[in-house]
């Protein structure tokens, strides 16, 4: 199969649905590899426009969520992003692609948590395969927590459903005019996807379009049941 063919194509679509705009996530999606993030048994879906199973139960997103979720962010050169949720570790891939700058002092780093260990340890594998594990930084532990040990973020993503509230952790680890998406609600049913700034001690909310994600679970998130 030609994966770089089939990339350009959704790529293609994804712009004449109005989905993609921005240069930067256009430039990204077209580099990095769907395909080498993915299960073999799923390889040849990889540039459908649709959630794909990667092992524990959990889904690598739709690109045409994954390319939403990082225009909301407006990722720039630099930024220090924290990622809740690796999966595959394609979406934090995604993100190093456009904040990081080879040999550059103002590179940005990717700071992505994962609870399932296997999944964390074959997103390693697949980011080493790829070249991006020199900008992303794989944590196993409870995303609901944040990884203090690096905040605040110029950017924060969660990729699974919180429910209300937001975690406090993720709000109070994000920088002044910091962004976090993040998608919010019931566990399996209403979901809606949020773009939260930061501005001093207020966070403001926006509410993007309504979206179904697996649970986020931990202390703040869902309960693991």
């Amino acid at each position: 199969m030609n994966y770089e063919e089939k990339r350009k194509q959704l790529v293609e679509s994804l712009k004449e649905r109005g989905i993609l705009t921005q240069e930067k996530v256009i430039n990204a999606m077209l580099k990095v590899p769907r395909e080498q993030f993915l299960p073999e048994n799923v390889q040849d879906s990889a540039y459908v426009d649709t959630p794909l199973l990667i092992g524990s139960e959990q889904t690598i997103s739709a690109p045409h969520m994954n390319a939403m979720m990082c225009e909301i962010l407006n990722l720039k050169k630099g930024d220090k992003v924290l990622e809740v949720g690796t999966g595959s570790g394609y979406h934090a891939s995604l993100c190093a692609e456009i904040v990081a700058a080879n040999n550059s002092k103002t590179s940005g780093h990717i700071y992505t948590i994962e609870r399932h260990e296997d999944l964390a340890e074959k997103a390693r594998e697949n980011m080493r395969r790829t070249g991006y594990d020199k900008y992303i930084t794989v944590i196993v532990g409870d995303g609901t927590l944040g990884y203090p040990q690096e905040a605040p973020y110029d950017k924060i993503l969660v990729t699974a459903a919180s429910p209300m509230p937001i975690p406090p952790p993720l709000k109070q680890q994000l920088k002044e005019g910091g962004i976090l998406c993040i998608p919010a609600g019931s566990r399996r049913y209403t979901q809606n996807l949020y773009k939260i700034t930061r501005k001093g001690d207020q966070f403001k909310k926006d509410k993007i379009t309504g979206v179904r994600f697996v649970s986020l679970i931990g202390k703040y998130g869902f309960d693991d049941s």
